[in-house]
């Protein structure tokens, strides 16, 4: 940028004159490597020509509050803050490779601002005392915003209820603010068609979208999220894609509380806790590595970052894997639910809900009350081989048989007309025969319990 010198400046008042000439009609004004002295002042003012700054200096910011104008463009400049709250910008307004400070209204504000245009800020550096950089709450944009090519900015990002048609891209942008735990980027109830927070993307600061609504995709690839407490809070967006592969681990928590992504794709050690999951809803969400035995293993890891057990993100994580035809994956993971169930639930309740893992696995393992069944089965049948049962009533009933005796008292249901026929003398084997009885309910009870649990909760 050339360096000002005095034979080199001109009054801001002169300035602010020749850009509100009629007699200049539509003939662009620019001025180029000059010091503006004083404050320039357009406020409400009605710009009828397009305005261009490049490499000059401004004593004073620039104010364009309420005015409307066309395209309005300062690069490579150097200004103590551009404010243009409530204006309407009929192109695009370009603030590319300028360096802005600021104090109480932040180093650039565009609060309510209209521009039909888009906004530049490629290669600008905004710096504020008052941890405001940017400020455009609630400004409509007809184009993309832009904020590539070394964006810097010391202090807040703050884009809470804008509309940007044309997306918003920061990749490779720096945000910073005094102190970690604090809100760096503030997007909340934004829409827009795309936000690219990505390729070397850095906020040191906390990253927030609550009730976000982003029609294609919301990308963190290859960003740090280095804010405390919540890294990145997206409870509430609607996005259609969601992308956190991040360049590392996140120096706090993610918190996607009742959001929905009709696609996620993520990676394993982006994850920390906390995690909020709950009510989170996705269609796709893509697979964490290349077998599926590890992927679930990766998946319910996940899952158990949450601070506290909630049901619903077991249940959606089924969902998936059931549209995937991926039945086993599913029921393995609504088992995992029960069990993380188990440990808040208490202590006659974790009693019972072992007793139904051991025997049925909650009702999706029902193979189980089969292997129990055979085991008890062989056991018994070995034990009244080698001993000699007494008849009720002698010369009547079938023939004794081990086997068919021991599933007559395992199963509670029916008979085989063993158990009405015979008795034993010894008090020992009286007694196991009274212990598979009470076994057999046992089982059975569970076996009834798990796959009632089963049917009435999927």
């Amino acid at each position: 940028m050339p360096t000002p010198t005095p034979e080199r400046s001109v009054d801001a008042e002169d300035v602010r004159r020749d850009i509100l000439d009629a007699d200049a009609g539509s003939l662009p004004y620019e001025l180029r490597g000059v010091l503006v002295r004083g404050a320039l002042r357009l406020d409400g003012a009605g710009i009828g020509r397009l305005v261009r700054f490049e490499g000059c200096r401004f004593e004073e910011p620039v104010t364009l509050e309420g005015a409307s104008t066309l395209a309005f463009t300062v690069t490579g400049c150097d200004l103590p803050g551009f404010h243009a709250p409530t204006a309407q910008i009929g192109g695009r307004l370009d603030l590319r490779g300028s360096t802005i400070s600021g104090g109480r209204r932040g180093a650039v504000n565009l609060v309510h601002t209209h521009i039909t245009g888009g906004l530049r800020l490629d290669g600008a550096r905004l710096t504020s005392t008052e941890q405001i950089a940017l400020n455009a709450g609630g400004v409509v944009m007809q184009g993309g915003v832009f904020c590539d090519d070394g964006f810097v900015a010391h202090g807040q990002v703050l884009f809470p209820g804008a509309e940007l048609a044309g997306g918003l891209w920061m990749r490779g942008a720096r945000i910073t603010v005094a102190e970690r735990s604090g809100i760096a980027f503030n997007g909340d109830g934004l829409r827009a068609s795309t936000v690219r927070l990505q390729k070397g993307f850095r906020a040191e600061g906390r990253v927030r979208l609550r009730g976000a609504h982003i029609d294609d995709l919301l990308s963190f690839h290859d960003a740090e999220l280095l804010g405390e407490g919540s890294s990145l809070m997206c409870v509430g967006a609607r996005v259609e894609s969601l992308d956190l592969r991040l360049r590392r681990q996140p120096a706090g928590g993610v918190n996607l509380r009742n959001a929905h992504a009709s696609r996620i794709q993520d990676h394993t050690y982006t994850w920390r806790s906390p995690l909020g999951l709950d009510g989170l809803t996705y269609d796709w969400l893509e697979s964490t590595a290349s077998t599926r035995r590890d992927d679930i293993t990766n998946r319910l890891a996940w899952l158990r970052f949450q601070p506290a057990y909630a049901p619903q993100p077991y249940e959606q994580l089924a969902a998936h894997y059931r549209r995937l035809g991926h039945d086993d994956e599913a029921r393995r993971v609504l088992l995992t639910r029960e069990r993380q169930r188990r440990v808040t639930q208490k202590p006659a309740g974790r009693a019972w809900g072992r007793l139904l893992d051991a025997t049925v696995g909650y009702g999706y393992r029902p193979w189980l009350a089969g292997i129990w069944l055979a085991l008890l089965t062989l056991a018994g049948s070995l034990v009244f081989h080698a001993f000699t049962p007494v008849a009720n009533k002698q010369g009547e009933g079938p023939p004794f048989n081990p086997v068919a005796y021991t599933l007559d008292l395992l199963i509670p249901v029916g008979g085989l007309g063993q158990r009405g026929a015979w008795h034993w003398a010894e008090a020992g084997v009286q007694g196991l025969a009274y212990g598979l009885i009470a076994v057999g309910w046992v089982l059975t009870t569970a076996v009834v319990a798990g796959v009632t649990r089963t049917l009435s909760r999927n």
